[in-house]
């Protein structure tokens, strides 16, 4: 009974080391974390807006080129030459995809796609991060929405060339965008 009892202590004990470990170390990384995820933001949509930077400048070349409108999730961004980006998440194949989308003045032209995240199955669906195919959605219009053709066949102003063997990553994004386009530029012009 002795020897159980010991037992007990001796894992309540140690539970409790763990555990308080865990919560110093989680307090102690969220800050770093919180931050290196507005580093990781302030960083794509520069990329988005071709605003070239050094790592340790992120900061100082965001603060000098880009204003923030917008609150929070609906926050979107203006580079000095008016062109405006925002943010953009939702779900591929088989996971969630977050970008950038820098659009020109006129709001209805892309200027760059930018991918943040991804999960899309490695050499096929991973492939939507390629500068290639981030490149097809250059000068194109949500004129009223993006269409996805199969590779090759794309030829108007709103039509995008997909990538044979990533259909399905293709279409979620370009599900995304229309879906992401349609809310921000509501908001936008209501401003």
């Amino acid at each position: 009974m002795k020897d159980k009892v010991r037992m007990v202590v001796f894992i309540v004990i140690l539970g409790s080391i763990f555990t308080t470990t865990l919560v110093a170390v989680d307090n102690y990384t969220a800050p770093i974390i919180a931050r290196n995820e507005e580093l990781k933001r302030k960083a794509s949509i520069l990329k988005a807006f071709v605003i070239p930077y050094k790592e340790e400048e992120i900061e100082q070349i965001f603060l000098e080129n880009v204003t923030v409108k917008g609150e929070d999730e609906k926050s979107y961004y203006v580079s000095q030459d008016g062109t405006i980006a925002f943010l953009f998440t939702g779900s591929g194949l088989w996971g969630p995809i977050k970008g950038a989308l820098a659009m020109n003045q006129d709001m209805k032209t892309i200027s760059r796609v930018e991918i943040i995240y991804q999960e899309e199955t490695p050499g096929l669906g991973s492939r939507i991060i390629e500068e290639a195919f981030l490149n097809r959605f250059k000068d194109k219009t949500f004129a009223p929405h993006l269409k996805m053709l199969p590779e090759g066949q794309a030829k108007g102003n709103d039509e995008i060339d997909g990538i044979t063997g990533a259909t399905m990553s293709s279409e979620a994004l370009i599900a995304i965008l229309n879906d992401q386009y349609e809310q921000f530029s509501v908001m936008i012009s209501g401003e």
